[in-house]
């Protein structure tokens, strides 16, 4: 209902004065802020000269050291000191703008008097420090603004519920410390303000929604006693965004033992990562660790081989042939995402304990130090009882011993004696220091021409045999690509490992995965798993310091990746957040259903949360879209109503590049400053932005795009996942094009990124996904002579 003017006026004079004091508070950390800026810079610019070096002697060298720690432990205080207040100064320039954005009237029971409680982004106190102008929305009376309605309500606290009367619930637009939008609403979120926030306009960053969030939204954000939290979300109802605030919830929650830096997001893509960057920051809040699967791929094993990436196999697997090798690889893929293989490996690794071991001869200089047999013998002499990483390790501590004893037979080489006639000045002060070490207390003189030759002789062989030591100290010796290769190989290898039996296809996808390891390239679907099989060779490299995970596009992740995930972060809880209806790369997944995600960490461990409802979205675009999938009518789409999309046929691609031109002109005119063409693969983008370059500015987006940026943008369909623009162009959205039933997903996930208007352009027929659809669903022109 409408609020009186009177309420307006009263309304509007707390905001001017709650920001007057927000303002002051605002001089005075400022001030803070510049004093603790220049002690840090000054600490800086002067840390050496607090601390007095002396290395003369190894007392002075331990008080060098003493000192250093100490000035570094108070720089790194003033630090944190300056970080933290410049957080909350940030903060409050936020709250200048736009102090809050919700008021509820709550009466506890048992009580007479009713509190007001204005709700923002961060907490605000009086100049008391005693009474709360503004909550911070993650506080826990804050939820029956999001879950509430006046009349009776309950909120959860850390030490019991607490129930009572809601008698008011009232929303607000505030800009720049003015009154905007104001109304009371007897639901939870109303209708006006999100109709209002979902009109604007698209971004280049993902904008917090902690004014808006609905109370499915809410359970997402509040959810902190599950180990793993699967949300399972419609396109554009918000699960990402949801998830982040959940980030700034916990963060809030758990202040006390939970870090920014504790927690990872695992995203689509880079640009991705730069999309949501500024969403916790906006709360004031840290970012977290953010990173792809890609980059943690390449960091792991990147030096090994050249990896394939995700993008990569999809163009691969998007260019369909059934004549070039393309079903034995999605063979390959399908087996190799599975859990079955993921114990395959495991058991693998067991039986490597008994049989069949690989190694690396150790070689230096055409000699061979130790051979492959030498060392199967020594790994196999071990104690069976002995773990497979900690047989590594005591064939590392053997391999550097033998490494050592080589070293000292050959200093008296003839080619150690031609290195130390080409040694330096320094060279030979350098093995004057080393005589000084060996001889200790003893009397040393330079002229002992027999002691300086034997110094300068191991200092040369110790150089010279330095990277083979680092080589032994990084397990190089084991034979990795070997022993994975050999289960592509040999039939009756993998048949061991594989209850006596051969995946289907086996036959086909071995010899492609063969090939590919022997030219130094490892498929996308094989990363993972030679990534574990290594891992279980050399010792798991496990992350106890992270706490949290966040895995956004779950579905697009295998059952083994995400087995893997949960044994490389053995302490962390998982927030899993996915659409079955977008599994673009469902030949990469198994996960037709949530149940391969329930039994990940066990089902008395797991909640699912489903989002429904579509806010991104128009009515008109969300009524097209939902029908074209099976089950598509249980999306709900929000009341916000648009334009039906457009679909137009031409004969051929020139006419249809004049109606892209045209239409980009026409959506620039009206204001739309977001605007996407989508192409099916970054290479029919590449076709696309050569025929229209010259005719339209925009930009080319490729998967080492970092940032997502303003503008006319032309892009491959699996790059948009995740973003969303005011109106999207379907480049050449023909029966052509798209018509593989795996394709459906794909398509399905390009039209749901626009916002406000959609346009499907064809040549030729319109592909199946579209013309199966009740034609009144959308606006169908014909230019087709």
């Amino acid at each position: 209902m409408a609020t009186e003017e009177q309420d307006w006026k009263i309304e509007q004079q707390r905001v001017d004065d709650v920001t007057a004091k927000i303002n002051r508070k605002m001089s005075v950390l400022e001030q803070e802020v510049g004093e603790s800026r220049g002690d840090v810079v000054g600490m800086r610019k002067d840390f050496w000269d607090e601390v007095s070096i002396n290395f003369s002697e190894q007392d002075d060298v331990g008080e060098t050291s003493t000192s250093l720690r100490q000035q570094s432990q108070v720089l790194s205080e003033l630090e944190l000191s300056h970080r933290r207040s410049s957080l909350t100064l940030d903060k409050l320039r936020r709250l200048s703008s736009s102090p809050y954005f919700g008021r509820i009237d709550f009466r506890e029971q048992g009580q007479e008097q009713t509190e007001r409680i204005y709700l923002g982004i961060g907490s605000f106190l009086d100049d008391n420090e005693e009474d709360f102008l503004i909550y911070d929305w993650r506080a826990p009376v804050s939820s029956l603004y999001y879950d509430g309605a006046p009349g009776h309500a309950t909120y959860r606290t850390p030490v019991g519920s607490i129930e009572g009367e809601m008698e008011l619930k009232r929303q607000f637009v505030i800009r720049d410390a003015e009154i905007k939008v104001l109304f009371d609403t007897g639901v939870t979120i109303g209708d006006e303000l999100l109709q209002q926030v979902l009109s604007h306009s698209a971004d280049n960053q993902m904008k917090n929604i902690v004014a808006t969030i609905q109370k499915e939204q809410n359970n997402v954000i509040r959810n902190d006693k599950s180990r793993m939290l699967i949300v399972q979300g419609a396109a554009g109802s918000g699960k990402t965004s949801a998830a982040l605030q959940r980030v700034a919830y916990l963060l809030y929650r758990y202040r006390d033992s939970l870090r920014a830096d504790q927690m990872v997001l695992f995203s689509p893509n880079s640009m991705f990562n730069s999309y949501v960057s500024t969403v916790l920051p906006e709360l004031g809040e840290e970012n977290m660790l953010q990173t792809t699967f890609q980059a943690y791929l390449e960091i792991r094993i990147g030096r090994e081989f050249d990896l394939e990436d995700v993008f990569s196999q999809m163009e691969y697997l998007l260019a369909w042939s059934d004549d070039d090798g393309h079903p034995a690889r999605v063979k390959g893929i399908r087996y190799k995402s599975s859990l079955d293989y993921f114990r395959a490996i495991r058991r693998y690794a067991e039986l490597l304990l008994q049989d069949g071991m690989k190694f690396r001869s150790v070689r230096f200089q055409g000699h061979e130090i130790v051979s492959s047999q030498q060392m199967q013998e020594k790994f196999y002499s071990y104690d069976p009882a002995v773990k497979l990483g900690n047989r590594m390790e005591l064939m590392r501590d053997w391999l550097l011993k033998e490494v050592n004893e080589f070293g000292r037979r050959e200093r008296k080489e003839p080619w150690v004696e031609e290195q130390i006639q080409m040694l330096t000045t320094d060279d030979y002060h350098r093995a004057y220091t080393m005589m000084r070490r060996k001889q200790k207390n003893k009397t040393v003189s330079f002229d002992d021409f027999q002691l300086e030759t034997e110094m300068a002789a191991r200092m040369v062989v110790n150089n010279w045999l330095k990277p083979l030591r680092k080589w032994v100290k990084r397990l190089r010796f084991i034979d990795l690509g070997g022993l994975y290769r050999r289960l592509f190989e040999d039939a009756e290898w993998f048949q061991r490992i594989n209850n006596g039996a051969l995946p289907d296809g086996w036959e086909e996808f071995a010899p492609q995965t063969v090939n590919r390891i022997r030219q130094g390239e490892l498929g996308y679907e094989d990363a993972t798993p030679y990534l574990y099989l290594k891992e279980q060779l050399q010792g798991f490299r496990s992350n106890t310091a992270i706490k949290h995970i966040i895995v956004d596009e779950v579905q697009d992740y295998s059952p083994f990746q995400l087995e893997f995930m949960k044994r490389l972060f053995p302490r962390a809880r998982m927030t899993a957040l996915g659409d079955l209806n977008q599994a673009i790369y469902s030949h990469n997944s198994v996960f037709d259903e949530e149940e391969p995600l329930m039994e990940l960490y066990g089902r008395e461990q797991t909640e699912l949360i489903r989002l429904t409802r579509s806010y991104r979205s128009t009515y008109e675009i969300v009524d097209f879209t939902r029908a074209m999938l099976p089950g598509g009518e249980q999306i709900i789409p929000f009341n916000r109503r648009g334009h039906k999309p457009v679909v137009a046929l031409y004969d051929d691609r020139e006419d249809m590049h004049q109606e892209i031109v045209r239409n980009i002109h026409e959506l620039q005119q009206q204001g739309y400053q977001y605007t996407a063409i989508i192409c099916k693969t970054e290479s029919e983008c590449t076709q696309a932005y050569e025929a229209l370059k010259d005719q339209i500015t925009m930009r080319k987006m490729t998967k080492n795009t970092p940032v997502f940026e303003k503008g006319t943008i032309i892009i491959p369909a699996y790059l948009a996942k995740g973003v969303e623009f005011d109106a999207v162009i379907l480049y050449n959205a023909s029966a052509d094009q798209y018509h593989r039933e795996a394709e459906r997903k794909l398509f399905y996930t390009a039209c749901t990124r626009a916002m406000h208007l959609l346009y499907a352009y064809s040549v030729g027929e319109v592909t199946p996904f579209i013309s199966n659809v009740d034609a009144q669903l959308y606006e169908q022109n014909d230019y087709r002579g």
